[in-house]
């Protein structure tokens, strides 16, 4: 079954009661049993819930697996793989990621006694300098939010196989339209499903996936002793937004080219970051795995001017000033202040989080009126 189809019928069944096309909303926290423990497969859903698992199945086919897992956000879906791991052990992270990642990071699990190694990982090479005894997880984002850098996946499984480490890419912004890490040698997948997956701005959910069945059981135990799961509603919601991903990347990919050729032609920007242009640092690792570049585009204005960067924000009309991505609308964001205030300043700027950056989740709407916004907000 190719990718597209995937979406609509990949991992589903039609409803056994019924025939209903679309998995039933299971609002449902008990199920009824026969006698202790004789029941049909459901007993309580913290547990397990019908509707939460025809997405997850979804979920796996979408990424090539054989387990997924939704979880209540993304943040909770990291979340437990980092309860994977035990005092004393250590990650080595990418450097440019989520705000929120880093803030998991630094300001919970290391008071539980794990340490993060932030790398930049343009260069694969340096990332066997950090590995000892206690390295337990390499940790990927790629593209990396908000710089859009490039980071080889094979390249990195290849190291973390001969350390015989786990390796989990966060593919929020590649989704796997365009990219699929387990292809790639990872060994979970994440994603804040809130965004393309969900695509509609009016769900928040995180995923897994992965192949290994040892690995997958952890995963559930956690999923089920920690709680952090979604409800059957927005399982349902997911499931619909996933139905169209495939036509709604396809049109993100289209006007993210379209607003990054214009903001590199513009006069008063400094800086575009997308990995589909030819200057980008990998832009080759990017063309291998990766279908297409996405609708994800950063940029900063000319001399790193915070109250320029404010009022272009401050006066698009149809980009949306919002966090997130990945929903049909276009928005806009200022990482030093929103989606990456959480990091320190001095931490940030290392790895190009300015204060003039400005992030854009180029929605599917036409393309000439974002171009217009964007301009009119600039000039």
């Amino acid at each position: 079954m190719k990718f597209n189809t995937k979406t609509i019928h990949g991992g589903q069944k039609h409803d056994a009661a019924y025939g209903s096309v679309m998995p039933p909303i299971y609002q449902t926290t008990t199920y009824a049993q026969k006698s202790p423990g004789n029941h049909k497969g459901y007993e309580y859903s913290r547990t397990h819930n019908p509707t939460r698992h025809a997405l997850e199945q979804s979920f796996a086919s979408l990424e090539n697996g054989n387990f997924g897992l939704a979880f209540g956000s993304g943040l909770a879906a990291i979340d437990a793989v980092l309860k994977l791991l035990k005092p004393g052990d250590e990650v080595i992270s990418t450097n440019d990621l989520y705000g929120g990642t880093y803030r998991l990071f630094t300001k919970i699990y290391e008071d539980f006694g794990i340490k993060f190694h932030f790398i930049g990982m343009g260069n694969v090479d340096k990332i066997e300098n950090y590995i000892s005894e206690k390295t337990k997880l390499i940790w990927v984002e790629t593209p990396t939010n908000p710089m859009m850098n490039i980071i080889d996946i094979k390249a990195v499984s290849e190291i973390s196989k001969k350390y015989s480490l786990l390796l989990a890419v966060d593919n929020t912004f590649a989704t796997p339209y365009l990219q699929q890490p387990l292809d790639l040698g990872a060994d979970i997948v994440m994603h804040s499903a809130t965004k393309y997956l969900g695509g509609h701005s009016d769900v928040v959910m995180g995923a897994l996936v992965v192949r290994d069945k040892e690995l997958a059981e952890k995963l559930y135990f956690v999923q089920n002793a920690s709680g952090a799961i979604c409800g059957p509603q927005d399982a349902f919601l997911v499931l619909r937004g996933i139905k169209t991903l495939h036509v709604r990347m396809q049109r993100h990919c289209e006007n993210g080219k379209a607003v990054a050729e214009f903001l590199m032609s513009h006069p008063k920007i400094e800086n575009v970051y997308w990995p589909g242009f030819e200057n980008h640092p990998n832009h080759d690792i990017a063309k291998s795995q990766m279908k297409d570049f996405g609708g994800m585009v950063s940029f900063t204005t000319k001399g790193n001017n915070y109250e320029e960067a404010i009022k272009i924000v401050e006066n698009l009309k149809i980009f949306t000033l919002a966090e997130s991505l990945g929903g049909v609308e276009s928005l806009a964001g200022h990482p030093a202040s929103m989606t990456h205030a959480s990091i320190p300043k001095e931490e940030r700027e290392k790895t190009g989080v300015v204060d003039s950056l400005i992030r854009l989740s180029v929605g599917i709407e036409d393309k000439e009126d974002l171009i217009a916004d964007l301009k009119q907000a600039i000039d």
